[in-house]
């Protein structure tokens, strides 16, 4: 009961502690968790040992290069998880009733489409509501919302878990395209099927199959096996790999556009393409969040409609 009461009358330290908790039992890793927070592991391990001894238990396995949840951390992680959405959502609602919101955005998505066009409109957001806060971590994979403690993950392409509630943002395609100069020397495919027998530069995006290629045409959906010389996971590699002529990509028309524009690609088979259209994903609980909302309203009105609008008119 000491501790309750120690912990009750001083709990700003407390949630602070909490928090940091929850960021190092993600990352496992106090450096990492220490990064994120933009505070010193010095400081992580010692408000560590004294949670534990405030709470009796201990939290972590420490070695030389990982830490490790226990069993009794994975409980504590529950709670702190819980203690921390509860304080948030008072704050927000509170917040929420003088019609201003406030709190942390926490925001995924890939490098390109956060670069580019989510940088720019949470910028904005920021400006018109100065109360949020917005942490914007760009990835090359899907995120896992809960445990990783997102709000939001903005994606290409469908969303199939069945647990996530995802809101379309923009309508968006994949097109395929190449230099002028590979097809002055390897000629125009007629068909997807001719594909097969070109240069295919390959690049994987969070979602998309590696050397699969997936298209609807006149035909419906069809599907060929490519392969090339060159791939890689970063689309501005792949892309000035296409300018030089060294094969075909398949591209979202928004990465592809400034290209076609300037003459240094062209469009490949354009009666196909692949439908990649832009989802704001959220879990559950978020999703009723006001911050969220606003959020999803925002990008929805910015990319699809504003000045950052996903360029669709190829």
């Amino acid at each position: 009961m000491k501790n309750k009461n120690a912990l009750l009358a001083n709990n700003d330290p407390f949630l602070r502690d909490l928090l940091l908790f929850c960021t190092v039992a993600r990352r496992s890793s106090f450096v990492a968790g220490a990064t994120e927070l933009g505070i010193s592991p010095a400081h992580v391990s010692k408000r560590i040992a004294m949670l534990e001894e405030s709470l009796g238990v201990k939290l972590f396995n420490r070695t030389t290069r990982r830490v490790n949840i226990t069993a009794d951390g994975e409980a504590a992680f529950l709670w702190a998880q819980k203690i921390l959405e509860d304080v948030e959502g008072m704050v927000e609602a509170l917040s929420g009733l003088k019609g201003e919101p406030r709190g942390v955005l926490r925001l995924a998505t890939s490098l390109r489409l956060g670069r580019d066009y989510v940088s720019p409109v949470l910028s904005l957001l920021r400006q018109r509501h100065p109360g949020l806060e917005v942490w914007l971590e760009l990835l090359d994979r899907r995120v896992d919302l809960i445990g990783e403690n997102f709000d939001i993950d903005l994606r290409v392409g469908e969303v199939h878990e069945p647990h996530l509630i995802a809101h379309k943002i923009a309508e968006s395609y994949r097109m395929l395209c190449a230099a002028p100069s590979y097809l002055a020397r390897r000629g125009q495919p007629r068909t997807l099927a001719d594909l097969a027998q070109h240069d295919c530069l390959l690049f994987r995006e969070r979602e998309l199959g590696f050397g699969v290629w997936r298209l609807s045409g006149p035909n419906g959906e069809e599907t060929v096996k490519v392969t090339g010389p060159m791939a890689s996971n970063h689309s501005d590699v792949v892309r000035q790999w296409a300018h030089e002529g060294h094969g075909v990509i398949m591209a979202s028309v928004w990465d592809a556009a400034p290209s076609i524009r300037a003459g240094k690609l062209v469009r490949v088979l354009s009666a196909y393409q692949q439908s990649a259209d832009v989802w704001a994903v959220t879990a559950a609980r978020s999703s009723g969040s006001a911050k969220v909302k606003l959020c999803i309203d925002f990008l929805k009105e910015q990319l699809a409609e504003g000045p950052h609008a996903l360029d669709t008119r190829l």
